[in-house]
């Protein structure tokens, strides 16, 4: 039997303890007719037993699981025989323990099979059934002990709603803290990658190199390989792309909100919001292949017939299709802040004579403004972590330029790049990526600082 089935075992014995700890608590306290004695209704008593009940033998049931097969696979390889391990590498021998589980499970093998794998095999599915059994049996036993625990503290006069409510808080903590520590799991990682690639490309050749080709020689007569990490285009690049974006979204999202929740009727306004918010739902893909077969030759074709000269791929036509892309975040949430402004300031101001146009600048607005900072910083972070868009219009080329015509490219793009197929963790190519990533999260966090101050001062002023 499998882990689910454990599962709804496990919740059946909380149900019956839910049941067990109700019955107990009312002929605790006499009867029914008596109720009124106990210091908590008695759902917190039933609560309290199945909660004893379900979340020791659960926690151990995770542990179990998670490192069950770990512990088997150490102790089958550490009785393989040592001619057969002998001078294999550590991917060779990898292979050999995925053999005999696949063999252990009946499924196909890549190799050979051997007397000592098939020996291998037998004792690794020997040792997994005996921990299912074990598995089976401890997590009831833990079970029901924590059920027995649970009820012989049952009493009229007991804490049952505190002590419920204390578990209760601590399972919110607990699964509330899993952002934050994933967070600094992720920081860390990243942290830890780049010091590797800082070993190695000293940080102000990175951060104020102009050169991109991470390129590592794979022999010592190899030409044109021997790798430059200067950052400086990547970094240009995915500047002029978001900056083009913005200038396109924050002006027709944040007017279209300000129509919409202050001029629009009700009617239009329930078609035209809903349409502009479809645009969030199209895949990126599709915004990519509109960009470079439809956007990026219109640029070319619009730009040569003034005499100008348009890349195939241009950061223009890139920006251009991001900023449609992300019109939905600031229209959106501007629009829904703007409609959380009290009445009473409209009101107010339209009493002091002001027109509507007036009140949306001098009132509104500025009420309004730490929703509207939050939704464009939301946009700011949609439109630098894009990856698609800039690959199929804006190119992959990493040229330092300021002219929105040119191709370029972005930190996320040469990250995507950099991870694609089978690369060598240990080379400086495949570090880099983290070492970009490890940059774009830093200028995330400094917007976020930026705008945390903003917002904090209009509320001090508006609140």
């Amino acid at each position: 039997m499998n882990a689910w089935t454990l599962i709804l075992l496990l919740l059946a014995v909380m149900a019956a303890a839910y049941n067990l700890g109700r019955k107990r608590a009312i002929s605790g306290a006499g009867g029914i007719a008596q109720i009124k004695t106990l210091h908590s209704l008695p759902v917190y008593y039933g609560l309290y037993a199945a909660l004893w009940a379900g979340i020791p033998a659960l926690l151990l049931l995770g542990l179990w699981s998670g490192f069950q097969d770990q512990i088997i696979t150490a102790l089958v390889s550490s009785s393989l025989p040592p001619d057969i391990v002998n001078g294999l590498s550590e991917g060779r021998i990898g292979l050999l323990i995925n053999d005999i589980k696949n063999l252990a499970t009946g499924n196909i093998v890549s190799s050979t099979v051997t007397p000592e794998i098939q020996a291998a095999a037998d004792q690794f599915a020997r040792l997994e059934w005996i921990a299912s059994g074990a598995k089976w049996l401890v997590v009831l036993a833990v079970a029901i002990a924590g059920l027995a625990l649970a009820l012989s503290q049952t009493a009229p006069k007991m804490r049952a709603r505190n002590r419920v409510e204390t578990i209760v808080k601590g399972i919110m903590i607990l699964f509330s803290s899993i952002a934050i520590l994933t967070t600094l799991g992720i920081l860390l990682s990243v942290v830890f990658e780049s010091l590797r690639f800082f070993h190695s490309i000293p940080p102000l050749d990175f951060f104020l190199g102009i050169n991109w080709s991470p390129q590592i020689a794979l022999r010592a007569d190899q030409v044109g390989a021997s790798g430059e990490f200067g950052a400086i285009p990547l970094f240009t690049g995915t500047l002029m792309v978001s900056v083009i974006a913005m200038l396109v979204a924050v002006p027709i999202g944040l007017m279209a909100a300000i129509y919409l929740s202050e001029y629009a009727s009700r009617k239009v306004r329930a078609f035209a919001k809903p349409v502009i918010e479809v645009l969030a739902g199209i895949p990126t893909v599709v915004y990519g292949f509109f960009a470079a077969l439809t956007v990026a030759p219109f640029v070319r074709e619009l730009g040569e017939s003034v005499g100008l000269h348009v890349a195939s791929e241009s950061a223009l036509a890139a920006g251009l299709v991001m900023g449609v892309m992300i019109i939905p975040f600031v229209s959106s949430l501007s629009d829904d802040v703007i409609n959380a402004v009290p009445q009473s300031m409209r009101d107010g101001s339209f009493a002091l004579g002001a027109t509507q146009s007036e009140t949306i600048r001098r009132v509104i607005v500025p009420a309004a403004l730490p929703g509207i900072v939050g939704g464009i910083l939301l946009a700011v972070s949609r439109a630098i972590g894009e990856t698609m868009i800039v690959v199929m219009a804006a190119g992959m080329s990493a040229n330092l330029t300021a002219n929105p015509l040119d191709s370029v490219t972005t930190v996320t793009v040469q990250i995507v790049t950099l991870l694609t197929g089978d690369q060598e963790f240990d080379s400086a190519k495949t570090l880099a990526a983290f070492a970009l990533g490890l940059t774009l999260f830093m200028v995330t966090l400094v917007l976020n600082v930026i705008a945390l101050t903003i917002v904090r001062k209009y509320r001090e002023q508006y609140d």
